[in-house]
């Protein structure tokens, strides 16, 4: 174990102790080490944050704290909560620990929370059920208000009211608050919180760390932090432990990892971070760069509604937008969820129906358009899904997507068809023999750059790429980014980014637009939109944007919380 790290608590002896842990799983050609030696503990009152790529152990570790790993998987060593090992209690005593000693939050409050009960109902029935195993019971009235109390405690607006309500009447940072509300009912000494943030708004992710913060601070929570996010963890972590593949390879106070990395993995990981302001596409530009070329869309007041059901009205999901993309050029569209960026690349690709405006892709108006007329210019335009996992279809190959749209455009004979796929693949960077594997085969970062193969396989003047990297880690992302940088200067095709990381747009952008609400508030180049922010939600998204430097992230959350009360 590392020693002589200085760490808050109250010195009355680790919360979670693990000692030397092993955890293989049985496979078909054999056992397989996903954590080969892990030793770490949480003191009461602090956050401990796990870190590492896809594959290092830090899930699996984090499943074992609660006694969640599958039947195939076989743990050796000790992981004692309040002086219980959880890998060799009976099943009834880790019945009682979960929820009342240590409980989790999970990545995708979506799948957590079930959608055919009330978020208090659920939220209670953890409640109940360790009323039962204590031996005596609750009424239905007092499990209620303990539940209405954990959303109260979240952060819930009216939590009397929205106690009743059912998941999907939550925005996704709200269900978030709810599951961590769900994990705070017991009351337990210790939480582990699982990739919490990743699919947040950055306005969003930055009040659920506040509430984290404000746990650990108000009632002395400790948390296990498991996240990809190096921002996050310079946010709220007190110590960081660095795993890869299955060992622990680096453990230190958060300030000194960040200013003094030992371990070249660390180093490695750290130097990944998209930073704002660094490696800008925009760095050094004073004028549109492109704004003489030609003009592939045009959105003039484009408006996008939705129409009501049962008697609710309509929903404005665009309002207004105007904006241009140019031949060459990489335009960022950022904004939260529910602001209208997709809406806006779906539209451009024919996906979305425009319903007021005009909207003009490669010359072509698309309100009221035509799929028949509309289809022979499908093949200039390239779509990069946020999910490649989903995109792929897993029954063909990788290089049957690849060619799939090669195929329904030009028709081309077999070997014409692999041969193309063969040098998109390695233009991507990956080997032409990957065309044989299927989807399941390849990494996530594998098939993004296959699924950005397939968007260019028709040569596109236009490529629309929705959130490629968000679900990808650090050290993956920033190869995806780089990959990027270079295809689009290769081919030379415009492209609309979309995301809602500023730090990536501003790395591959060139002008940049905010959208907020279905508006767009503020456009320009995007050192100007980063570097001098006019509009209030445009310095509100910046500052609460966080960054992998403990002293300078402290600055400004101090900086958020000034524009979240101003």
């Amino acid at each position: 174990m590392t020693t002589n790290i200085d760490r808050p608590g109250t010195g009355s002896g680790p919360v979670l102790d693990i000692d030397h842990l092993k955890v293989t799983f049985a496979t078909d050609s054999g056992d397989v080490f996903a954590v080969k030696d892990v030793s770490l503990e949480v003191n009461p009152g602090e956050v401990l944050a796990i870190v590492g790529e896809s594959g290092s152990g830090k899930t699996v570790t984090a499943k074992t704290i609660l006694g969640l790993l599958p039947e195939t998987a076989t743990s050796q060593g000790a992981v004692l909560i309040n002086g219980n090992n959880v890998i060799t209690v009976s099943a009834a005593k880790l019945r009682q620990i979960r929820g009342r000693d240590v409980a989790m939050v999970f990545q995708e409050p979506s799948t957590a929370l079930n959608p055919v009960y009330t978020v208090g109902w659920q939220i209670a029935e953890g409640i109940r059920a360790h009323a039962d195993t204590s031996g005596h019971k609750i009424s239905a009235k007092e499990a209620k208000a303990r539940a209405v109390e954990a959303l109260r405690k979240v952060g819930i607006p009216d939590p009397e009211t929205r106690v009743n309500y059912y998941p999907h009447q939550f925005s996704g940072g709200q269900k978030q608050r709810v599951v961590i509300a769900a994990a705070l009912a017991l009351n337990p000494g210790l939480i582990v919180a699982d990739e919490p943030t990743t699919a947040l708004d950055v306005t969003v992710q930055a009040e659920i760390l506040e509430l984290l913060r404000d746990l650990r601070d108000k009632y002395g929570t400790s948390i296990v932090l498991i996240t990809h996010n190096m921002g996050v963890v310079a946010d709220l972590a007190d110590r960081v432990v660095v795993m890869y593949q299955g060992d622990v390879v680096e453990e230190a106070s958060s300030r000194v990892l960040f200013a003094q990395p030992k371990e070249d993995y660390t180093k490695k990981l750290l130097a990944a971070v998209p930073h704002l302001g660094r490696n800008s596409a925009s760095e050094g530009m004073t004028e549109r760069a492109h704004q003489g070329g030609k003009v592939l869309v045009e959105a003039k007041d484009l408006t996008i509604e939705y129409p009501g059901r049962l008697g609710s009205p309509a929903f404005k999901a665009v309002d207004g937008v105007t904006f241009t993309v140019s031949e060459g050029e990489v335009f960022g569209l950022v904004g939260e969820s529910g602001s209208g960026k997709t809406t806006i690349g779906r539209a451009i690709a024919g996906l979305n129906r425009t319903t007021g405006g005009s909207l003009k892709v490669l010359g072509y108006e698309m309100l009221n358009f035509k799929e028949r007329t509309f289809k022979p210019l499908r093949k200039e335009i390239g779509f990069v899904f946020q999910d490649p996992a989903a995109s792929f279809n897993p029954q063909l190959t990788i290089g049957d997507c690849v060619a799939e749209p090669l195929i329904i455009h030009s028709n081309p004979s077999p070997a014409e068809a692999r041969k193309r796929v063969g040098e998109l693949l390695e233009s991507v960077q990956l080997p032409a023999s990957y065309a044989d594997r299927f989807p399941h085969e390849l990494s996530g970062g594998q098939r993004q750059r296959a699924s950005l193969a397939r968007a260019l396989i028709l040569n596109p003047k236009l490529l629309i790429a929705d959130e490629p990297t968000s679900a990808l880690d650090v050290s993956v992302q920033a190869v995806v980014l780089e990959l990027f940088k270079e295809i689009q200067q290769q081919f030379g095709f415009a492209c609309l980014f979309i995301s809602h990381d500023l730090a990536v747009v501003d790395m591959l952008s060139h002008w940049v637009g905010v959208l907020y609400k279905g508006k767009m508030v503020e456009q320009g180049l995007g050192n100007q939109v980063m570097g001098n922010p006019q509009h209030d939600y445009t310095k509100k998204l910046i500052a609460s944007l966080p960054v992998p430097d403990p002293d300078e992230q402290a600055r400004r959350r101090e900086a958020f919380r000034a524009v979240l009360h101003s």
